[in-house]
């Protein structure tokens, strides 16, 4: 979708569809009284009829009939305007989107409710986000085939071309990580992951490692080698690093994400209504992608290592076993007591090899535990950290960009928990405060310095359509990690 911005007067603006916003109990504005006038009180008419009070999501659509350059005007409540905010903004554009192609219109320009210039990058972010559509594995309809957006306009914005460019680059990659959680895992494999880490790293100042089995065990990655050994697909352990190209980096990031592309539980099986959704086991690591396909674009002033453990968790003739004792690339032994415990032990192996890096801060982001949707349901991540700062800083993070997260306490009373009489821990806690006991377990892989996990089991996968999130893999953690390494920069 071709994206630019216009300043023109909005009766010339020439496109299929030009949408405007209203908010909640309050006059029209300039630009919808210019566009009632030119309809000759049309507009009017039909909020009056259809009790239009700028309520969000309240939709009014009127064909122009030739009195405007746009063919159609589509006129969408914003609620109060104080409660607006980045994801109002992006949800008024995404519905801006929507309305075009449920018409199967091919050009639209959408009026920034807002003077203010910094909205721009929130509306094109939202109309970008807005027209994803997972149908990769499905063949065309032929009596309906898929519609598309050819061009978009912001009108009233004058914003740099940077910024647009920018906003692409976000929205691009947030779509590349909801791809990555919608694929089946027999699409989304650790080879998958290989060959998008091979295509990012080609950007200036990455290098790139890419271990296999046989690597993996001679490096003594005994969680990665461990929960892979059921599985007949080769485990992969990915290092994306980019270092500025010029002058030196202002901070030093790692992030670490869980790719376990299927979790069939292992020799701990789950039902099999517990297994429908494991595919989406690996967001963690789409969103490590996410972001690194971002600093591949936007080449930030900051240093930044892209971590992945990829493999399956199956049952296969040479899986682990409950009661198994596992030596980690740390040195430190665990005793698994539930192979559906996996992927604290494949973090645990790339926690080990980040911290060996010294940075600045480690981030490790995971579809871990059911028990922390439980405590903050399917909208909110946990967030975990034994570092305040940081903490602190992603929660701002977090809110810039428009995503909920919530930090969760690290007891220390649970970490009691994994005392093990046969190894140094175990992979699994007692009943109560299961996120809690996860995040304990992965402090214990994370080296000396500041460190935060975030628990993103809820967020990554919509129930059904709202606003610019669509159902299905949402990409949830790509703006806040990018925001929080701008914040480095």
């Amino acid at each position: 979708m071709q994206l630019s911005q216009w300043t023109g007067d909005i009766t010339t603006f020439e496109g299929d569809v030009l949408v405007l916003g209203r908010f909640e109990d309050s006059q029209a504005s300039s630009a919808e009284t210019s566009v009632d006038e030119a309809l000759g009180g049309a507009l009017t008419a039909a909020t009056q009829r259809l009790l239009f009070k700028g309520k969000p999501r309240q939709t009014v659509a009127v064909d122009t009939l030739g009195r405007l350059g746009a063919g159609r005007i589509v006129l969408l409540g914003l609620g109060k305007e104080e409660q607006l905010g980045v994801s109002g903004l992006r949800d008024f554009a995404a519905l801006a989107v929507n309305a075009a192609l449920s018409g199967r219109y091919k050009s639209l320009g959408v009026i920034a409710p807002t003077s203010n210039p910094n909205d721009a990058m929130q509306l094109a972010l939202g109309a970008e986000l807005g027209t994803y559509r997972f149908n990769d594995l499905q063949n065309e309809p032929e009596d309906a085939p898929y519609a598309s957006i050819d061009a978009l306009t912001l009108i009233g914005t004058d914003v740099g071309e940077s910024v647009l460019e920018a906003a692409n680059a976000i929205a691009s990659s947030v779509n590349l990580a909801r791809t990555l959680t919608n694929e089946p895992a027999n699409v989304c494999t650790p080879e998958r992951f290989e060959a998008l880490a091979r295509e990012i790293s080609s950007a200036p100042g990455f290098e790139l490692t890419v271990l296999d089995r046989a690597e993996i065990i001679a490096r003594g990655m005994g969680g990665i080698q461990g929960v892979s050994r059921g599985a007949t697909r080769e485990p992969r352990f990915i290092h994306m690093s980019y270092t500025p190209t010029s002058g030196e980096p202002a901070a030093e990031i790692a992030l670490v994400g869980k790719g376990l592309t299927f979790d069939s539980g292992g020799l701990s099986i789950k039902p099999a209504k517990g297994m429908e959704d494991m595919y989406i086991d690996m967001a963690g690591a789409a969103a490590v992608f996410g972001a690194m396909s971002i600093v591949a674009r936007l080449q930030p002033n900051v240093a930044v290592h892209g971590i992945v453990g990829a493999c399956e968790n199956m049952t296969g003739p040479d899986a682990y076993r409950p009661s198994d004792v596992l030596t980690m690339y740390s040195g430190k032994t665990v005793e698994v007591l539930n192979t559906d415990a996996e992927g604290r032990l494949v973090l645990a192996d790339c926690l080990h090899h980040a911290a060996s890096l010294k940075p600045d801060c480690i981030i490790d982001l995971a579809t871990l535990t059911g028990a922390c949707v439980v405590a903050l349901g399917p909208n909110y991540a946990g967030l975990f950290s034994d570092n305040d700062e940081l903490a602190e800083r992603l929660l701002t993070a977090a809110e810039g960009a428009g995503e909920s997260l919530w930090r969760m306490p690290l007891d220390p009373k649970l970490c009691e928990a994994l005392n093990s009489k046969r190894a140094d821990i175990t992979n699994l806690g007692g009943r109560y405060g299961g996120a809690i006991t996860a995040a304990h377990f992965l402090h214990h892989f994370k080296g000396e310095g500041p460190w935060a996990h975030m628990d993103i089991a809820g967020p990554v996968l919509a129930a059904k359509d709202d606003g610019y999130i669509r159902a299905g893999g949402t990409g949830y953690a790509v703006m806040t990690l990018w925001s929080f390494i701008e914040s480095n920069g």
